[in-house]
């Protein structure tokens, strides 16, 4: 039986730029808050509350745009031209955010400078995911074997709804994983914006829905076309039942419970996102199969692939059990 080494890959990747998404999310999603936390006690413990664990967040990241370049060149090729605009801003973002970070600390007469900068870094990463996101689903303009757009391509009002969406979703995985690790005024004030991120991201997450068969016709056939639509549409319904336990579990007072039901949402909409993009690895223009490397290339870094990712998930399992638990602001750092 022969083994499709690019739809491993392809799932590999789609691994990859998950944990990314849920890992690096809510610790974005902290600085994004930022500005809303008073300073002192109330921002010194959301930092708490991400030290042990941020930097190795962005490990998912390298995998990913590594695995991308990989396997499946042409892919990588095509995108990155598209894309440099907000690619290159959210790498900007995210070494703003790491200067910020220990900064902060270790410079305390200009904290306020740091502080900024963190919560604006966080926003502007955020932001160019969630623009590089309908960037691609909005299609990619490819002549032969690479990109024949223009630059600013990606700036259109579904890429910025896309961006803007990212951005109130990482706001809402940051305000539950505030309301599962602090206590007492903090926490009462994380389970607010709780409530409120998540009635924007419902919103959002209904927005981007609805614009994006409007996108083009291939993604009309791929979630309302017979028998399709009989597995298509538990995705809806599911999101639907998370969002209505995600709202009880706020209003019994859980805490820990928001946190991973709206993981729960996050992994609904990316596997939305999958049916709209299957099997495409660029929409509309290139598959997995046509992208793909030569079988003896996959093959050689599958090998290493099946090595690493036991690891990183083990020491990042290991790291998050160590630093369980509620954070003060004299916490971990």
């Amino acid at each position: 039986m022969a083994v499709d080494l690019p739809m491993i890959w392809a799932f590999l990747i789609a691994f990859a730029v998950f944990a990314y998404v849920v890992m690096d999310g809510f610790d974005l999603g902290i600085g994004i808050l930022f500005p809303s936390l008073r300073a002192g006690k109330e921002r010194d413990t959301a930092m708490n509350s991400v030290a042990p664990v941020w930097d190795g967040n962005e490990t998912w990241l390298v995998l990913g745009g590594g695995g991308l370049f990989a396997a499946f060149p042409l892919a990588y090729a095509v995108v990155l031209p598209a894309l440099y605009g907000p690619i290159i801003a959210m790498l900007l973002g995210l070494v703003f955010r790491g200067v910020a970070f220990e900064f902060r600390w270790r410079d305390p007469a200009h904290r306020p400078l740091w502080d900024m900068a963190f919560a604006c870094g966080s926003v502007i990463a955020a932001l160019a995911q969630g623009v590089t996101l309908g960037a691609l689903l909005q299609g990619i303009t490819v002549h032969g074997r690479s990109f024949g757009g223009g630059a600013f391509d990606w700036l259109t009002p579904f890429c910025l709804l896309a961006g803007v969406s990212l951005v109130i979703g990482y706001a809402l995985l940051g305000s539950t994983w505030l309301l599962m690790k602090t206590e007492g005024d903090l926490r009462e004030k994380a389970r607010r914006m709780s409530f409120r991120f998540a009635i924007g991201t419902m919103a959002c997450i209904a927005a981007v829905s609805l614009a994006t068969p409007l996108l083009d016709p291939i993604y009309v056939q791929r979630w309302f076309a017979w028998p399709n639509v009989l597995y298509t549409a538990q995705v809806p319904l599911l999101v639907t039942i998370g969002a209505v336990a995600y709202f009880r579990a706020l209003m019994r007072g859980a805490e820990q419970a928001p946190f991973f039901i709206a993981l729960c949402l996050f992994g609904l909409s990316y596997v939305g996102l999958g049916i709209s993009m299957y099997p495409d690895v660029v929409p509309g223009r290139i598959t997995i199969w046509e992208a793909a490397s030569p079988p003896s290339s996959q093959l050689f870094m599958l090998v290493g692939a099946g090595i690493l990712i036991p690891i990183i998930l083990a020491y990042t399992g290991y790291a998050y059990w160590v630093f369980r638990g509620k954070v003060g602001a004299e916490g971990y750092h």
